[in-house]
């Protein structure tokens, strides 16, 4: 499997986010997109996502599922966690596991791999920024797509959470997986490729 790009292009409303990006990336190889505010890191895990329209250049994935898009092979996991606050943990893992294109039987082990299996039936309105970030990267591991666009991961997570995450980022390029990972900071992975974006703060 070969997750390419060359030549990007990204236009924002009248703004040229950035241009002339380009990378290659292998099974089991993980990508750390670094830059300053506004330089586009967001904005290009969108365009892998196809959350956003690609302005210019070609991007691709080889030896993928052929049924499926490149969208549709990638968990993308943004700077905010989309949760649903009326609904309990354990409702929202579900509902995630149900759109994504599964039913519910991994729900209630993803929860146990990120730690939050004792806070199942509480609301999420009651969860700390910690474990709300936890029951979004319970996703990653309740649906397995082969291909991991991860927002500043480590955000609202303490030592042992920021552990926990590089132990399954670990796991999953060790089954062949990939990662593309926007961060300002170090992810616990002992090699990556960079791409550095330019762009002001």
């Amino acid at each position: 499997m070969r997750l390419w790009a060359e030549d990007l292009t990204c236009i924002r409303g009248e703004r040229k986010v950035f241009a002339g990006v380009g990378f290659s990336l292998r099974a089991s190889e993980a990508l750390t997109v670094t830059g300053a505010n506004g330089a586009g890191k967001s904005s290009l895990l969108r365009l892998i996502a196809g959350l956003l329209r690609l302005a210019g250049g070609h991007l691709a994935l080889e030896g993928g599922d052929p049924e499926l898009d490149l969208a549709g092979q990638a968990h993308y996991l943004g700077h905010q966690d989309a949760l649903k606050t009326s609904l309990t943990t354990l409702e929202n893992l579900r509902f995630w596991y149900r759109y994504l294109g599964g039913g519910c039987n991994m729900a209630e082990s993803a929860l146990d791999a990120v730690g939050l299996n004792g806070l199942a039936d509480l609301p999420a309105s009651y969860l700390s920024a910690g474990q709300r970030r936890r029951l979004s990267i319970a996703r990653l591991v309740a649906v397995k797509r082969p291909i991991w666009l991860l927002d500043e991961p480590t955000s609202a997570l303490d030592k042992a959470g920021q552990a926990q995450l590089a132990a399954m980022m670990r796991q999953h390029l060790a089954g062949g997986g990939l990662i593309v990972a926007a961060t300002h900071g170090p992810i616990g992975l002992a090699a990556t490729h960079e791409l550095h974006l330019g762009g002001t703060a």
